[in-house]
């Protein structure tokens, strides 16, 4: 373990420790103790792991970005594995390969499952399976303050004034961003709780939403939201991982006039609008709006939630907005609209300056003061090299292993926007129980690439295939 930070993994390994307790209690207080005896295992495990890990000196030198972006590959593996104790422990005789597969699923906010009939598993442990990703999200966003060297100058703005941070900077906004996931957590329950939903499926569900990810309390979410009223809130609350984490921070705590707070949120709302838009005046002939709504909150956000409805003529479109996806810090995955916005504008102005050379084209985004450089740029148009790269490997891989190319093209977006394959997918019935073990240590692969910033390999690259 030389060069990773493992103390930064510490911290993760006590949440999870805290998560196997509240299982352990929660077994006792409802009696289930079929898989009671897993969550000590889990508890244990990651206890010993924290202290260990936090005890383990480090060097006082300052961590360089390329043992950052380790520490945080290693914590997508190592995590998950005790993560899966459970799964693997459980009277439900699953794999090794199988658990982990669904720790992973749960820890990237992905939501494919192996478990088929979820009416007919342990209460605890669909709990266990959803509080796999709420801690998943948690890492994600904190994984963003760790490695914000690599970032952009652009996106460091949206979160403070200064250009670098020192060790209290990072301190204030790790623990800003465990409250608000926190309590934006509990808020989303009982907003949910207010819905005539049982506390049981809104836990579940607020875990899921909260981070992004696709994990179900059911078999079928329709089975849970029937109101209309249920549908438009659902829809709303999952608007919170398409934004910013700090968005409503800054809506109530906003002080000093810094429109740069705000600009990448401004857009997404602009963009929201649009979307809104020309669904309901091109694609809600049916009286089905409500529907539409929901789908199109869940595929911006990229969680992947839609009713048990055929909508096969908007599949396309759906897969376009998980590709697309939302805030850079939210835990949302997908390219991120402002990067996409970026490279077109700046895309125009190029254009524009060969047909009306003697004029100025500023690169400036709307609602900011702030202009992006020919090297923010460059990683942008990269970062969708590499997703363009990544998606024709996957789709190769998953086609070679018996997949039809309609299946491997879907399911290899959602992988790596990790997004869970429901109906507005034409994905709901795929059984990833049946595919073959190759198959799986590769969306376990790709599942880890989507959830990692795809500059990150790049870096990697470079620093490993290249000398100089």
């Amino acid at each position: 373990m030389i060069g990773l930070q493992v103390r930064y993994l510490s911290f993760f390994f006590a949440v999870i420790t805290l998560l196997s307790f509240f299982n352990i209690i929660y077994s006792y207080y409802l009696n289930l103790y079929l898989n009671l005896h897993t969550y000590y295992y889990s508890f244990f495990s990651s206890l010993i792991i924290s202290i260990f890990f936090f005890k383990i000196k480090t060097s006082n030198e300052r961590p360089s970005i390329f043992e950052k972006i380790l520490t945080v590959f290693f914590g997508y593996f190592l995590l998950p594995l005790i993560l899966s104790i459970p799964f693997y422990l459980s009277i439900y005789s699953l794999t090794f390969l199988d658990s982990f597969f669904e720790a992973i699923s749960g820890f990237t906010s992905t939501g494919f499952s192996i478990l088929n009939n979820v009416k007919h598993i342990d209460q605890s442990l669909i709990l266990w399976r959803s509080s796999t990703q709420w801690i998943g999200g948690l890492y994600f966003l904190f994984s963003i303050i760790y490695l914000i060297d690599i970032y952009d100058e652009t996106f460091k703005k949206t979160l403070t004034n200064f250009i670098s941070f020192n060790n209290s900077e990072i301190l204030k906004q790790v623990t800003k961003i465990f409250l608000l996931y926190s309590i934006l957590t509990l808020l989303i329950f009982i907003i949910l709780n207010l819905f005539s939903l049982r506390a049981f499926d809104s836990l579940n569900l607020a875990f899921s939403i909260i981070s992004s990810g696709g994990f179900l309390p059911v078999n079928d979410l329709s089975s849970i939201i029937k109101e209309n009223s249920q549908i438009v809130i659902l829809s709303i609350l999952m608007l919170l991982s398409f934004f910013s984490i700090f968005f409503t921070y800054n809506l109530l705590f906003f002080k000093k006039k810094n429109i740069n707070f705000f600009y990448e949120d401004l857009h997404l709302i602009i963009y929201f609008i649009v979307l809104i838009s020309i669904f309901l005046l091109f694609f809600s002939f049916n009286k089905d709006f409500l529907n539409n709504l929901l789908s199109i909150s869940s595929s911006i956000s990229n969680i992947g939630f839609s009713l048990d409805l055929k909508q096969s003529n908007l599949t396309f479109i759906f897969l376009i907005l998980v590709i697309i996806g939302g805030s850079f810090f939210s835990t949302s995955s997908g390219l991120r609209f402002i990067k996409i916005y970026s490279l077109f504008k700046y895309s125009i102005n190029q254009i524009l300056s060969f047909s009306k050379p003697k004029n100025i084209f500023m690169n400036k985004l709307f609602f900011s003061k702030i202009n992006f450089n020919t090297n923010e740029i460059n990683k942008y148009f990269l970062t969708i090299l590499i997703f363009i790269f990544s998606i024709l490997i996957l789709i190769s891989l998953l086609s070679i292993n018996g997949m039809s190319f309609e299946h491997s093209f879907k399911l290899s977006i959602l992988t790596l926007m990790n997004t869970v394959n429901s109906s507005i997918y034409g994905l709901s019935d795929f059984n990833f129980n049946n595919l073959h073990f190759f198959t799986k240590y590769t969306l376990i692969f790709f599942m880890i690439v989507g959830r990692i910033e795809l500059l990150t390999i790049l870096l990697l690259l470079r620093k490993f295939l290249l000398k100089n």
